[in-house]
Parts: C-alpha cells; structure tokens; sequence
C-alpha cells in the first residue's frame, strides 16, 4: 500500500527506492538533513518545512518495525495494530523490532475484554525512572527505541514524538548535553509496556568535532593576519565570538576557548571547552606589486632585520 492521496511519501522525501537498505536511507538522511537544516537556511520557511518532513521520513524508515507497517499500510501505519485485530490477528507482541523491544523483550498479552487503549493507558508522561510497583506484575527489560538527533539539539536539549502502537504519539523530552549513543529512560504510565529507553544517535556535524563537552573546529585566517596578528571570527554552536591573533600565529595552532563548548548532561549551565585550530589561508590572484613586496620579503631572509 503506499502513501494516501495528499500524503507525500517518505520513500520520495529522501529520494530513495522501496528497496533501499539501511546504509542508503541513512546516508539519504544525513546528506539532506545537512542540506536543509534551518541553521545552514536562516530565515527560509521552506528549508525549515522541508527539514521536518525529512526527519519525519526518517524516523519512520530507519526502524525496521515501523517500516514493515508503513510499507503495508501507508500512511495509515500507525493503525497497524487496530487493522490487525480487526482482521483476526488477536492478541499478539507489542512494542517489537527496532522500535520497543523485540524477542524476549516484548509482551505477551491475555486474551481477554482488555483492548489496547486499557493495556497502554496513562501513557503520557516521562520520567527519569520508572515509578509504580514492579513486584505486582512481570517486567520485561524495557526496549530501546531509535532516535537521532543533531549537534544543536544535542547541545540545548529538545524533545520528539514517539509513536505508539496503537496509534498515539508521546512527546518525550530529550536532554542537553546527551551523548551519542546515550539512552533516556522513559517511565509513560505504570501499565505494561508503559516504560522504555529512547537510544539517541547524535548526527554527525559538518564544522564541529565533538570529544565528550569539548568540540574542535577550524578557522581560516589570512596570511597577513597570521604574520602580524589581527582578530578572527569563531563559530560557536551559540553564535559567533572574536579571537585575538598574537603576531606571528602559526598554522595549526590551537586556542582553547573555555565555555564554548557542549552543555554538560544533568548541569546544563555549564559547558566544555571549544578548541580552535588556526588554518592559514595562502593568498591567491596576486597583484604584480603585491608579489614584489613578497620577493622583498624573501631576498631579506630570515633575521636580515639585524
């Protein structure tokens, strides 16, 4: 089934086949993402628009249990579920693949009068554990689902829908300062299946180098501002700062700028470090006399000054 009248379909958002694998949507993914994320775009409504619906696209095509559903379904796969029941599946596991558990970390279900708004219900909330009695039922260990996020988000916090099951989405808030790889645990109601992990993946970012609440980045600086010293504009993922170049900086030289960096998780008011490499830029499409001073300055060789 694919996408419904008016409904664009995620498999044109990234601009890949039905039968594109991981490694393709994910490499679709960074590769627009970077191309239309609203700080590469300032001020272009489109390019935020066009953005959401990417990661949108995304969410839903990088997790294999969503995708199986929206490849049946189309843009009804977020009722997979209730279709299912309908056509006699009966109970059955929840939360399964990439998405909340699989294998022996989903849950079996009676069957029963209970229907899935009961088994899910007071879904919307989270916490940073899991509250309510753990003794009274049997617990599987809760499931990861997937997340990516950018450097920026990463840096300030934010948060993303979840989708679940039977159809309803739960907003869930994402830390400042997560790491890569980092999870998030999610406590969304005290009924099964009311609990898991959002494992958050931190896309990699096209001018910062991130080591822990460091980050590295390069800036350019012309030859004459590296031989008699002048000042250099930083980008920083909250703005842009001055740097001071002594004379005589010399390429590659690193400048630590304290603060600059990443928020710090669970103490977001303080932050990691910037590291700055100096890149000396050669000046090209010399003038005539602009080359003489620089044979001047070569037939002086070093020290000719003394």
């Amino acid at each position: 089934m694919q996408a419904g009248a008016g409904m664009t379909d995620y498999y044109d958002t990234l601009g890949v086949s039905r039968n594109a694998d991981e490694k393709d949507i994910r490499q679709a993914y960074r590769r627009l993402a970077r191309q239309h994320h609203p700080d590469v775009n300032p001020g272009d409504e489109s390019a935020a628009e066009r953005f959401k619906s990417i990661n949108a696209a995304y969410e839903v095509l990088s997790d294999a249990d969503k995708r199986t559903k929206y490849d049946r379904y189309g843009d009804r796969w977020e009722q997979a579920e209730h279709f299912e029941q309908q056509r006699g599946a009966g109970p059955s596991q929840f939360f399964r693949g990439g998405n909340f558990g699989g294998g022996s970390g989903g849950f079996n279900f009676r069957a029963g009068g209970a229907t899935l708004s009961d088994l899910l219900g007071g879904m919307g909330g989270f916490a940073s554990e899991m509250g309510g009695n753990a003794g009274d039922r049997n617990r599987s260990r809760p499931a990861d689902v997937k997340v990516e996020i950018t450097l920026e988000e990463a840096d300030r916090g934010t948060t993303r829908l979840v989708s679940l099951p039977d159809g309803r989405r739960l907003e869930v808030r994402i830390p400042a300062g997560i790491v890569d790889g980092g999870r998030v645990h999610i406590a969304a109601g005290s009924n099964a299946g009311g609990e898991f992990n959002l494992l958050v993946s931190v896309t990699p970012h096209g001018r910062f180098e991130r080591q822990g609440d460091d980050l590295h980045t390069t800036v350019d600086v012309p030859l004459v501002d590296a031989v008699l010293g002048g000042m250099a504009t930083v980008i920083t993922l909250r703005g842009q700062i001055e740097l001071t170049l002594p004379p005589e900086t010399q390429n590659g030289r690193r400048f630590r700028l304290a603060g600059q960096g990443m928020a710090r998780l669970n103490d977001p008011e303080k932050r990691g470090n910037l590291f700055a490499v100096v890149n000396v830029s050669l000046p090209t499409d010399l003038t005539d006399e602009q080359r003489g001073l620089f044979e001047q300055l070569r037939e002086a060789g070093p020290g000719a000054e003394q």
